[in-house]
């Protein structure tokens, strides 16, 4: 029994996570204040929520780096037509961005579905169309904190605990992180315990074999890109609230953290496979692994080489796992 959970991904994800955490703090007992794991939390919020969406993708064996140029179309059209309308309310505006993600989304399920089209060469279409289209027709002007929605920003700024250091500056743990884990929550229980969700694996391990029981493998792939694409946009808006700006050139590069993160957390690049608890431990996985480059100081430059090889080791166990499993 013991021995059949160590070999779980999420078990080996947590082992390594635990390591990982007792030598950072050896190298730099820092590490352990409160105020740096409230940080870490907090970072871990909008990649965290993207990478809900990819695991979906994901699992039904496709793959998509169109979410963080949805994110930033939602956030940023959002805000603007808060700004433009004067808009007060906070409730509206996430919806609207999540819609906007979800009619993205849809629009890569029907493109890979009616064309018979890669995933990859979709999502990568559509990333380019969607920033170019913003950056040319919407604007290319940041939306600074003077200028943001009051309520957006406070909205943000909700901690759930408030303390202060010795030397009088305060911090706290954002309520975000409760946003984040009622997600987490959902898209766990709808893998678990609903039809989409075995639909999505079955899909993801063996499409036509799925098409054969009858899963309606349609809806299936319309699912994964419209929950990827609403995930996306919801998270570009919060992303916004959280750091009290909208930049329309924001999220350049995420699709790697985001990628890297998932399969990390145990999902297989050729789809089946992943859990939203090894997620959510390779995304603490990765953003400490980051946060700890910067803390030392590391350039910018070296912390994409590190995600770059915690893609390919990943990607390298899972097949090796996979191969292992079918022999």
């Amino acid at each position: 029994m013991t021995l059949s959970l160590l070999r779980r991904p999420e078990a080996i994800v947590a082992v390594a996570l635990l390591l990982a955490m007792v030598i950072i703090g050896l190298v730099n007992p820092a590490f352990w204040s409160l105020d740096n794991q409230f940080g870490l939390l907090r970072s871990n919020v909008v990649i965290g929520i993207m990478a809900l969406g990819v695991l979906l993708v994901m699992i039904s064996g496709g793959i998509d780096v169109s979410f963080p140029a949805f994110a930033v179309a939602a956030m940023y059209l959002t805000v603007k037509g808060m700004v433009q309308f004067n808009y007060t309310g906070v409730a509206l505006p996430f919806v609207a961005a999540t819609l906007i993600g979800l009619i993205l989304g849809a629009f890569n399920a029907f493109c890979i579905r009616a064309f018979r089209m890669i995933p990859l060469i979709v999502t990568l279409g559509t990333a380019s169309v969607v920033r170019g289209l913003l950056l040319g027709l919407v604007g290319t002007s940041t939306i600074n904190v003077d200028k943001m929605p009051p309520q957006l920003i406070d909205f943000g700024k909700t901690d759930i605990v408030n303390l202060t250091l010795a030397d009088g500056s305060r911090y706290g743990l954002t309520a975000m992180i409760l946003i984040y884990a009622a997600l987490a929550l959902a898209v766990h229980l709808a893998l678990r315990y609903t039809m989409i969700g075995r639909s999505l694996y079955a899909f993801g391990g063996a499409p036509e074999a799925a098409a054969r029981v009858g899963f309606d493998t349609r809806k299936t792939l319309l699912f994964a890109y419209c929950a990827a694409g609403a995930l996306a946009g919801f998270a570009g808006l919060l992303h916004s609230s959280m750091i009290w700006l909208a930049n329309p050139r924001d999220f350049v590069g995420f699709e790697l953290d985001v990628i890297a993160a998932v399969v990390l957390g145990g999902a297989s690049i050729f789809g089946g496979k992943g859990s939203v608890l090894g997620t959510l431990l390779g995304v603490f996985l990765l953003v400490m692994i980051k946060n700890s480059l910067i803390i030392m100081h590391i350039d910018t430059t070296w912390q994409q080489v590190v995600v770059g090889l915690v893609i390919i080791a990943a990607t390298t166990l899972t097949a090796w796992r996979d191969r292992m499993r079918v022999a």
